[in-house]
């Protein structure tokens, strides 16, 4: 009998292997990558202490773009990227969460580097 894969269950395990390799300290904290269907989320941790220090979503007010696309992503790249040189941020790891390093996910990525966030 053929089983249908748990496509979240595999995103999970794949971000479970990442995150082992994967930590982010008060230095160089973890910028964390999170997508839905109707939203993008991203935000910088510091594991060490178990705090948030930077969270940009497209449900903020100053994002424009409301939608999962790769639109709004630049945004969000650009917006956290600004954020956390706010905050005297300005390397991090980058921590995909499971999902490939391709559109959505990536324009986040680029749109940072741009911004002035190294990883």
């Amino acid at each position: 009998m053929i089983t249908k894969i748990d496509r979240k269950l595999e995103r999970q395990r794949r971000h479970k292997r990442v995150r082992t390799k994967i930590s982010g300290t008060t230095e160089v904290p973890r910028l964390a990558v999170c997508r839905t269907n109707q939203n993008i989320i991203a935000q910088i941790i510091d594991d060490t202490k178990g705090e948030t220090l930077v969270y940009v979503s497209t449900l903020d007010k100053d994002i424009k773009t409301k939608k999962a696309n790769k639109e709004a992503a630049k945004e969000v790249g650009t917006s956290i990227a600004k954020k956390a040189a706010k905050k005297n941020i300005e390397t991090v790891v980058f921590d995909r969460g499971g999902y490939i390093y391709h559109g959505v996910v990536k324009e986040i990525a680029e749109a940072a580097r741009e911004a002035g966030l190294k990883f």
